[in-house]
C-alpha cells in the first residue's frame, strides 16, 4: 500500500506563502493521481487540488485557482503545493491524497495525517 506524509504546514501571515510537502513511502505512487484537501474546525473536508500522475492534467479548486500550484516528482515519490497570497480563509489542516482516478471528491485510496496551516490577518 501507498502510505503519504503531509509536512510544511505552519504560521504565516495574510498575503505570505507556504510550500507544503507530501511523501509517499513506495510504488505504485508513481501511477496514482494525487491531491490535496483541507479541513477547517467543525467543516466538512473540501477538495483544493490535484494532479495526474503524468502531471498532464491539473485541477483546482475555485477558491485557491491562480493563488496555489500543485506540482509533483515521482522520482522522489514527492507532491508539492505552493501556496502564494495566503488567505486567513485558507486556514485548516490540509491532507495528502493518492488513488485513481483523478478527481474533486474524497474518492481517494490513501490519505496522509494533515498538517495545519494557518494564516493571521
Amino acid at each position: 500500500q501507498v502510505q503519504v506524509v503531509e509536512s510544511g504546514g505552519g504560521l504565516v501571515q495574510a498575503g505570505g506563502s507556504l510550500r507544503l510537502s507530501c511523501e509517499a513511502s513506495d510504488r505504485p505512487f508513481s501511477r496514482y493521481a494525487m491531491a490535496w484537501f483541507r479541513q477547517a474546525p467543525g467543516q466538512e473536508r473540501e477538495f483544493v487540488a490535484a494532479i495526474r500522475w503524468n502531471e498532464g492534467v491539473t485541477l483546482y479548486a475555485d477558491s485557491v485557482k491562480a493563488r496555489f500550484t500543485i506540482s509533483r516528482d515521482n522520482a522522489k515519490m514527492t507532491m508539492y503545493l505552493q501556496m502564494n497570497s495566503l488567505k486567513p480563509e485558507d486556514t485548516g489542516v490540509y491532507y495528502c491524497a493518492a488513488g485513481s482516478p483523478i478527481s474533486l471528491k474524497r474518492t481517494y485510496d490513501y490519505w496522509g495525517q494533515g498538517t495545519q496551516v494557518t494564516v493571521s490577518s
